[in-house]
Parts: structure tokens; C-alpha cells; sequence
């Protein structure tokens, strides 16, 4: 670069070491302005929290990969939000057919989060996590936090006949005696089973997912209705219309006469001319929710969206799904759902950055019910 004709050479070379002298100092003062920032925003966050920034990638929590395939995706998922790796662990079967666990890395004072759904096979997986409890144990983690999307035997919850096994006791028993410390579990099909427990139970609510998600929706809260399928979940129900701008309610009544069989009797409310969205905690054989979806158009309802927490999908589940009852059936992925039962109405919420989030809240000694209010 040449000086201005008007300007001296020595002018010149005097103005660019005033620039650049200028510029550096410019440069070293925003340097130093972001280190004080960042000095004094460490300094205004807790200890916990900022442990937490400092420790994020080798905090001392790990998550246990499962044997079950089709679940590693909910766990990677729930990895990628916390910023973590899943932990390594050995799970194999022996020619006869038990089980063996064995740790791939030292856990020893570690809080540990094992993430498992007593889902089908209900009890080759309850029997899984119940040896990689003990095996955590023995090897001295600190404490065993076990997270259960789905807590199977949980309609087991009462005796409706003599002679008969509370079994969701049963197995809240041996999670406990295996050695868990907590349980995190999403949307159980009663709240009683919370006390079945001698261990802090967190109940994760996945119905916020659902609600998120019909919220972004383009419908009229004025056209809604919450439907229940049966009088048993009309709480559940009733909780969920009044997040909806408190919509209007309707119950299907009906009789149960045997396991998996329900007949429709009628329809308490008014669905007429209504978008029509059905709500349960889960969805096995599909038998009451299609049967109360055919009342319901019988009835006048505009269209008829089938939400639950849980998909068992059971058959003949998928047939009675995908028969054009419902306009959408939305779930949420606290089961992991083979690609055969995949079916166009079908839409599959993920609750990983609810869990995500449910975890870190309950590793940093934070408000869980928050989350949900």
C-alpha cells in the first residue's frame, strides 16, 4: 500500500502503527472484557450447577446399555440431550437360557441410571434389569436410580377376583430387594402403585408430550372434546382437558367380561359435531379404544384421535388402529415400536428430553414436579 500524495512517508508508516496499535488494543480489550464475563458468570451460578458445566462430559453417572435392540434408540436419544455416552455393559444369554450381566467399566461410587422397560417379553426384560440392579450393587455404585418408561404388571394393581396375585406389588418389591435406591417411572396406570414402593418413586408425566404436541395443532379449542375411554380414566381425562383450555369432557361406559374383551354400552357427554380426542395411559389389543371410536362417530363426532403414553400394540391392535376409526393415534416411545407396526396414522413422540431432563433434575437434588406444572 502507497502513502497519499498530500502525506509523507514517515507520516504514513506513523499512522499505520497508530491503527494497528489501536486495533490490538481493541482486540485485547474485548479479550479481556469476555474473560471477566465469563469470570463473573461462573461466579453468579451455584456450585452445583456450575459442577455440573465444569463435569458435563465426565460426570459420574452412566447409562447402561440394554440388550434389547429396538430400546438402544430411546437410550442414545436420551444420551444426545444430556450430553453424555452410554455405559458399557455385557448382556448375554447361556445355552439354557439365563441370563448373564457383566459391567464393561467401573461404576464404583457412580450414581447410576439403568433404563429398561418391563415391556414384551415382560419377563425376560423385568428379569434383566432386576440382575444388572444387583450387579451395579455389587460392583459399588452409589446409588441405582432405575428408569422404567414402562412399568409392566402395572394393571395388576388390585384384586378384582378371590384368589388372585397383586403382581405390580410383587414386582415393585424385587426392583427394591435387587438394591435400587429411586424409581423413575412415566405415566403408571394407577397412582396407587407409587405407594407399592419403599424407595422414592418419581412419577414422569409423558401426557405433556401428547399435549405439546395437539397444542401445535391447528385445532379449535372450542371444537374439542376429551374423551375417556372408560369410567376408570376420567382423572386422567379430566386432567388432561383442563390443559387443554379446559375442554369439555366425555366417558365411554363399558363392561368388561373377560381379560383383553370390553363392550361399549354408551357414551356419557356430547361429541357431536366435535373433534374427538381419546385418552389412556396405554393401548394393548386396541379392543376399547376402537369400539369406543366407533361409538363416537355413531355419535356425530367430527374426527377421533387416539392418544396414550404406552403402545403395546398387542393384536390384533394394528388391525383395529389402521381400519380409518381414527384420523391420527399418537403416542409416545416409552415402548419401542417394530417397524411392522408402523401404520400411516400412526404418529411416534419421542420422551427422551423429558427423561433427559427428569434425570439431570434428579441428580442435581431439583424440583421434578416442576417440570410438569
Amino acid at each position: 500500500m502507497l502513502p497519499p500524495a498530500c502525506m509523507t512517508f514517515r507520516q504514513f508508516l506513523l499512522q499505520r502503527w497508530i491503527c494497528t496499535a489501536i486495533t490490538r488494543f481493541c482486540k485485547f480489550f474485548l479479550e479481556l472484557l469476555y474473560l471477566v464475563k465469563l469470570h463473573v458468570f461462573f461466579m453468579l451460578l451455584s456450585i452445583r450447577s456450575t459442577l455440573r458445566l465444569l463435569t458435563y462430559a465426565i460426570m459420574l453417572s452412566y447409562f447402561l446399555q440394554l440388550a434389547f435392540a429396538c430400546y438402544v434408540i430411546l437410550l442414545q436419544e436420551i444420551a444426545w440431550y444430556m450430553g453424555l455416552e452410554l455405559g458399557k455393559i455385557n448382556i448375554k444369554r447361556f445355552a439354557d437360557g439365563e441370563i448373564y450381566v457383566q459391567l464393561q467399566e467401573s461404576v464404583r461410587g457412580c450414581d447410576v441410571y439403568l433404563v429398561q422397560s418391563t415391556c414384551p417379553p415382560a419377563n425376560e426384560n423385568l428379569m434383566e434389569l432386576l440382575i444388572m440392579v444387583d450387579a451395579c450393587r455389587r460392583a459399588s455404585a452409589k446409588n441405582i436410580t432405575v428408569v422404567i418408561p414402562y412399568f409392566g404388571y402395572a394393571r395388576a394393581d388390585r384384586k378384582t377376583q378371590g384368589r388372585e396375585s397383586i403382581a405390580a406389588k410383587l414386582v415393585a418389591n424385587l426392583i427394591t430387594e435387587a438394591g435400587a435406591n429411586r424409581v423413575l417411572a412415566c405415566d403408571l396406570h394407577s397412582g396407587q402403585s407409587m405407594g407399592y414402593f419403599d424407595i422414592p418413586v418419581d412419577h414422569v408425566h409423558c401426557q405433556s408430550v401428547i399435549l405439546d404436541y395437539l397444542a401445535s395443532k391447528t385445532i379449535s379449542s372450542d371444537d374439542m372434546v376429551v374423551v375417556s375411554p372408560d369410567v376408570g380414566g376420567v382423572a386422567r381425562a379430566r386432567s388432561f382437558a383442563k390443559k387443554l383450555s379446559d375442554a369439555p369432557l366425555a366417558i365411554v361406559d363399558k363392561r368388561r367380561h373377560g381379560h383383553n374383551v370390553a363392550e361399549v354400552m354408551n357414551l356419557i357427554g356430547d361429541v357431536k359435531g366435535k373433534v374427538a380426542v381419546m385418552v389412556d395411559d396405554m393401548i394393548d389389543t386396541a379392543g376399547t379404544i376402537a369400539k369406543g371410536a366407533a361409538l363416537l362417530h355413531q355419535e356425530g363426532a367430527r374426527e377421533v384421535y387416539a392418544c396414550c403414553s404406552h403402545a403395546v400394540f398387542s393384536p390384533p391392535a394394528i388391525d383395529r388402529l389402521s381400519s380409518g376409526l381414527f384420523q391420527e393415534v399418537i403416542i409416545t416411545n416409552t415402548l419401542p415400536v417394530a417397524e411392522k407396526n408402523y401404520f400411516p396414522q400412526l404418529t411416534v413422540l419421542s420422551v427422551a428430553n423429558l427423561l433427559g431432563e427428569t434425570i439431570w433434575r434428579v441428580h442435581d437434588d431439583c424440583s421434578v414436579s416442576s417440570i410438569f406444572q
